[in-house]
C-alpha cells in the first residue's frame, strides 16, 4: 500500500481480490467463525500455492517470493476488506518479520516452511499491557545445561492456538530475547479465549519450564522487535483502511437503495452529509497508512512516528465508519444476519491491537520529543 503503487503491485491486488471473493465471502467468514480451527486450512493453502501471499516479504534466498512490506501491505488492505479469517498477521507480518529480523540457519528454515504454508506462526510478547513494552516482559529465560526453559504467562496471543511456532519474547539475564518454541512442548499450555471479534483469534499461552531454541543474540530481542512493532501497526493500518473501506462501501449501496418517502434515504442532505465526512475520514486513513507502509518498507528514520500515526488514525477511522454503517442501516444492521456488526466488532478489536490509541499519542509525543 504504497503512495504510489506499480502495475504488478494493482495486479497483486486484483488477484487477492479474486482470491478473497470465492475464500472470503460472508457465508465463509461465518462458516469459519462458527469452526474450531479459526481459518480455513484449504484457503491457507490455497493462498500459499496460487498467490504465494506467505513468501511474499520472504527474500528468495530463503524460500520467498522476494518482494517486500509495499506488496504485503496491499494484500493486508484487501484482507481486512474482506475480512479474511486466518493468522495472516501473526504468520505473514509478526513471525516472518521477527526471523527476519533474528536471522540464523533456524530462522531460515522456519521462513522456508511460512513460505509454502506449511507452518503457522505468532509472536507473543505483551503481557499485562496490550502495546508493546520491554518493562512488561517478565516471562523467565533461564538456561539448563545447553538448552534453555521459560516460565511466564503470555495472556493475548494472536492465533496462539493455530500456531506451529511461538516466537516468545522473554527475559535473561541478558536482557529481553527471543525463543522459538513449537506446538505441544513440555510445559505450554495453550487456551483460546472467547473474544467479541470472532473473525481473529486469541489464546492465553503459558510456560512452566517449557523447552525453547534461542533465536539470535541473547539479550538483543528488544531491538529486532522495535522494527516488527511498527510493521505490524502498519499492516494493521492498511487493514482498518480496507475494513473502513468495505463498510462504507456497503453504506453508500444500502442508503441508495432503501426508500424512504418514495426517494433514496441516500438523497437526503443529512445522509448525503454524513457519507461525505465519512469518505474523507477514509481517504485520510488511506493517505496515513499508504506513508506508514512506504516509511517501513524504505526503513525511514520517521517510521516509527508515521506508524504509530497510522495506527492512531486508522483505528479512529474504521471505528466510525463502523459505527456509522450500523446507524445508517437502521435495524437491521444492529441484527447477527447482517455482516454490519462483524465489520464493527473487527473495527473494535484492531482498535485494541497493539495497544489503544492513546498510548500511541503518547509514544508519538515522546518520539518527536514533546514526552
Amino acid at each position: 500500500m504504497a503512495l504510489i503503487t506499480t502495475d504488478e503491485q494493482e495486479s497483486l491486488r486484483e488477484v487477492m481480490k479474486a482470491f478473497l471473493a470465492r475464500y472470503s465471502s460472508e457465508e465463509a467468514v461465518r462458516a469459519v467463525m462458527d469452526g474450531p480451527d479459526g481459518y480455513d486450512a484449504k484457503a491457507w493453502q490455497m493462498a500459499a500455492e496460487q498467490i504465494g501471499v506467505q513468501a511474499l516479504a520472504i527474500p528468495e534466498d530463503m524460500g520467498g517470493a522476494g518482494y517486500g512490506f509495499d506488496e504485503l501491505a496491499i494484500v493486508m488492505e484487501e484482507a481486512g476488506r474482506a475480512l479474511f479469517p486466518a493468522p495472516l498477521m501473526s504468520t505473514a507480518v509478526l513471525a516472518t518479520s521477527a526471523l527476519l529480523a533474528v536471522g540464523g540457519p533456524q530462522a531460515q528454515e522456519y521462513l522456508g516452511r511460512i513460505a509454502v504454508g506449511e507452518l503457522i506462526a505468532t509472536v507473543a510478547v505483551s503481557e499485562a499491557l496490550l502495546h508493546w513494552d520491554p518493562a512488561d516482559v517478565t516471562t523467565v529465560a533461564e538456561t539448563a545445561g545447553a538448552d534453555w526453559r521459560l516460565s511466564g504467562t503470555k495472556p493475548y496471543v494472536l492465533d496462539g492456538g493455530q500456531a506451529g511456532l511461538i516466537i516468545v519474547a522473554a527475559r535473561s539475564t541478558a536482557g529481553i530475547s527471543l525463543f522459538a518454541v513449537e506446538s505441544g512442548a513440555d510445559g505450554m499450555t495453550v487456551d483460546p479465549l472467547d473474544s467479541m471479534d470472532q473473525t481473529r483469534r486469541l489464546a492465553r499461552v503459558s510456560f512452566d519450564h517449557t523447552p525453547a531454541t534461542l533465536l539470535g543474540e541473547d539479550g538483543a530481542g528488544w531491538e529486532a522487535l522495535a522494527g516488527v512493532y511498527d510493521q505490524a501497526l502498519a499492516a494493521l493500518a492498511c487493514e482498518q483502511v480496507g475494513g473502513a473501506q468495505a463498510a462504507l462501501d456497503m453504506t453508500v449501496a444500502y442508503v441508495n437503495m432503501r426508500q424512504q418517502f418514495g426517494r433514496p434515504i441516500g438523497s437526503f442532505q443529512a445522509i448525503k452529509h454524513r457519507c461525505a465526512d465519512l469518505l474523507v475520514e477514509v481517504e485520510s486513513a488511506r493517505s496515513a497508512a499508504a506513508y506508514a507502509s512506504t516509511a517501513v518498507a524504505a526503513g525511514a528514520d520517521d517510521a516509527p512516528v508515521a506508524a504509530a500515526i497510522a495506527k492512531v488514525y486508522c483505528s479512529r477511522a474504521f471505528y466510525h465508519v463502523a459505527a456509522e454503517c450500523i446507524q445508517m442501516h437502521g435495524g437491521i444492521g444492529f441484527t447477527w444476519e447482517h455482516p454490519a456488526h462483524l465489520y464493527f466488532k473487527r473495527a473494535k478489536s484492531s482498535e485494541a491491537l497493539f495497544g489503544w490509541p492513546s498510548h500511541h499519542r503518547e509514544r508519538i509525543a515522546t518520539l518527536i520529543g514533546l514526552g
